[in-house]
């Protein structure tokens, strides 16, 4: 088994996959998500997508939070998958 770092944005998870934030994308990021941990090198999870695919709910440093799906494709995550050869 070897596991492969995948870039993908936050809006790209599934429901209970985590990765670590890397960076954001050219837009801006509400300040307010800065101030609740959403910041590079943190490990952010996606909790649950609302029935109608927005918002996202997430789980950063214990917080839980409601974000748009535009901007969860801001945020650019490294992603571990694990892959077979």
């Amino acid at each position: 088994m070897i596991l492969n770092n995948l870039e993908l944005s936050v809006a790209d998870l599934r429901p209970g996959q985590k990765g670590i934030i890397k960076e954001f994308g050219e837009d801006e990021i509400p300040v307010k998500l800065l101030e609740l941990g959403c910041l590079p090198g943190n490990l952010l999870e996606l909790v649950q997508i609302a029935p109608l695919k927005d918002p996202l709910y997430i789980n950063v440093n214990g917080s839980h939070i409601a974000i748009r799906r535009d901007i969860a494709s801001r945020i650019i995550l490294e992603v571990k998958e694990d892959a077979t050869i």
